[in-house]
């Protein structure tokens, strides 16, 4: 606000006269006409006519200006300690003439420019604190308003300030993915999330969320039942197919005691570091149907049938089972056995390529394309001794692949053959036979996949002494190269639509992606905690960050937005709480908490989720001056001593 409006509202009374002629007396005498005085946002001083009072010969100059101070008075808002309206005619006046100009309207009333005048903060004594994060924390809530976690736990007997404190942490868990101790901070000093879910901020402690989260974790089976259940009545979803898959995560530390943390095969290639098996089960939309954790050394063909009971918690009117869609690791013919006799029918990769099959009568190959404009092959295939239908799968995409990682592995096996060769021709190198085979078998074993289409041939002397060495690569070389690219989609459903079986199929990729979220976007990689049971809440506590994750990018995934999770989380971050305050003209403080206006993009998000943009408008508060409290003061020191 500009600083020139402090004093727009000083104004000062006062009668302006000009001569006429009486119309009873026929004599020039003064006609008086009250005027206000003030200054204008450019500071120049102004004029303007409040009452055309007329003629008040009868009135002295003295008592003319008691007339306008005290109309100036009364105009301004100023109360007066004692009477100073003594004389009745200026009395009489000036309740004549100020009931006019309340009647009339002809100016504001005290009260109006004193609440005029409250809002007029000097711009010189603006201060912005207490700068918080919002826009992120907003869509979360909502999203668990959507999702009815509150009204879910209230079921459960849960107090109110413990509700506060779940949403608190779920959504920084989703926002704000980190350590119990970090968490706590960032909370105190960069979110506004407590705002939101009127958690207080000064409770706020480490403990606080440790215990919550094993709070929350007691409550796993029931919490996931009701997620999985809501969603899909939020968004129609039936789930007739459902996939199931694994991922592991490691931990920093060595984890002694524990019992889940085990040495295994890391997918992150952490083999120095113990592991823990995440097992979920999802549907095509990404949401969660059911989760499991296993120790680190079980292989994915182990944990199905410790999960195929919890395949699908029913969710809807249908008494269909879903069909279960695998990944390789996890179809062996023994699981697969298991889901059929449980009533289930099944789409996975055929864990191994079929050497003998024949085209199918009557099918022909079919051409279809995939969100990356690839084209793929399709076609039907019958297998010997095989009862399940079996789709070949031609795909270019994966035969570049596939060749530009074969020609890799040969390059370098053959590096180490020609390192073996040059070795014999140098002085002081070992040439005994049986040192040359060690050699060449600790490369075979380093490139297992291409060195067994290599047929290595050695030349010795009599003495033992290998003098050459010779290769090639065998006939079977030429078929692998043909056969790559090719994949079969095994299934226990007999269609004469190939596209379905693919499709269905190619669903797989969704929990790709949400095994990719849960350990990039919400930091479920590496963990740090010692026992077992803070290690079960600290995964379980991430899947509920998902939760809120998914239900916010499904919904804009339908409105074409498909940002990441980090990315949405940043264009949050650029909404912010700010408290600002300055003081107006009677030194009163006036702060205002007020939310940022969301950028463009923000914007679009929140008319994309049909939420709201702000969670209130404003906030206000007034530090009141204590002028009252001084001039009683000094009436009681100006007072005589009693």
């Amino acid at each position: 606000m500009h600083l020139s409006l402090l004093i727009f509202y000083f104004v000062t009374m006062y009668f302006k006269v000009s001569y006429r002629q009486d119309p009873v007396t026929h004599c020039l005498i003064g006609y008086y006409r009250l005027v206000e005085s003030y200054r204008n946002a450019d500071n120049r001083v102004c004029h303007r006519t409040i009452l055309n009072v007329g003629f008040l010969d009868h009135v002295k100059p003295e008592q003319l200006n008691k007339i306008q101070k005290e109309l100036t008075n009364r105009a301004e808002g100023i109360s007066q300690l004692f009477d100073s309206v003594e004389d009745e005619v200026v009395s009489s006046h000036v309740e004549a003439f100020w009931s006019r100009i309340v009647t009339e309207k002809r100016i504001d009333l005290p009260e109006k420019v004193i609440e005029k005048r409250k809002r007029f903060v000097d711009i010189e004594t603006i201060k912005h604190k207490d700068v918080r994060e919002i826009g992120s924390e907003w869509l979360c809530y909502q999203a668990l308003e959507q999702l009815k976690l509150g009204d879910f736990l209230t079921t459960l007997g849960w107090e109110k300030e413990q509700i506060q404190l779940t949403f608190t942490q779920i959504i920084s868990r989703a926002v704000y993915p980190a350590s119990e101790f970090r968490t706590s901070r960032w909370i105190k000093e960069n979110s506004a999330v407590c705002e939101l879910t009127q958690y207080p901020v000064s409770r706020m402690t480490k403990d606080k969320l440790y215990t919550n989260a094993l709070e929350l974790f007691s409550i796993k089976d029931k919490l996931e039942n009701h997620l999985s259940k809501r969603t899909n009545e939020l968004f129609d979803i039936d789930d007739k197919i459902i996939i199931y898959d694994l991922t592991n995560t490691y931990f920093e530390g060595e984890k002694r005691n524990s019992t889940l943390a085990k040495y295994g095969r890391s997918k992150e290639k952490r083999s120095d570091a113990k592991l823990i098996v995440l097992a979920l089960v999802i549907n095509p939309q990404g949401f969660l149907k059911y989760s499991n954790v296993f120790e680190g050394n079980t292989t994915d063909s182990k944990s199905l049938p410790t999960i195929v009971d919890h395949l699908r918690v029913k969710t809807s009117n249908s008494s269909e089972k879903a069909i279960v869609v695998l990944d390789a690791g996890i179809a062996t013919d023994e699981n697969l056995k298991i889901l059929e006799s449980k009533g289930y029918d099944y789409v996975c990769v055929s864990r191994s390529k079929l050497k003998t099959y024949k085209i199918s009568e009557g099918t022909g190959p079919q051409i279809v394309t995939t969100q990356n404009q690839q084209k793929l092959t399709l076609q039907c295939v019958n297998a010997e001794n095989k009862k399940d239908y079996y789709l070949k799968v031609d795909s270019p995409g994966k035969k570049l692949k596939e060749t530009g990682m074969m020609n890799q592995f040969e390059s370098r096996f053959e590096e180490e053959l020609t390192k073996i060769e040059k070795g014999l021709s140098k002085k002081h190198c070992t040439k005994k036979a049986d040192v040359i085979n060690q050699r060449i078998g600790r490369a075979q074993q380093k490139y297992p996949s291409v060195s067994k289409y290599y047929k290595i041939d050695i030349e010795c002397n009599k003495e033992g002494n290998v003098m050459g060495i010779k290769w090639n690569k065998s006939t079977g070389h030429q078929q692998k190269i043909e056969n790559l690219g090719v994949y079969f989609i095994r299934t226990n459903i007999h269609t004469e639509n190939e596209e379905s079986i693919w499709k269905i199929y190619n669903i797989i990729r969704e929990i790709e992606s949400t095994f990719r979220s849960l350990k990039t976007d919400l930091d479920l990689r590496p963990i740090y905690h010692k026992n077992d049971n803070a290690t079960l809440a600290h995964l379980h506590l991430g899947l509920l960050g998902y939760w809120v994750a998914n239900t916010i990018r499904y919904q804009l995934k339908q409105k074409g937005i498909t940002h990441s999770w980090q990315e949405i989380t940043r264009i949050g971050n650029t909404q912010k709480l700010v408290t600002t305050s300055g003081k107006n003209q009677i030194d009163e403080i006036i702060s205002v908490r007020r939310c940022s206006e969301p950028i463009e993009s923000l914007m679009t998000i929140y008319e994309a989720l049909e939420y709201k943009t702000h969670p209130f408008v404003k906030r206000k508060s007034v530090v009141h001056n204590p002028e009252l409290k001084k001039v009683e003061s000094l009436i009681s020191s100006a007072s005589p001593p009693g």
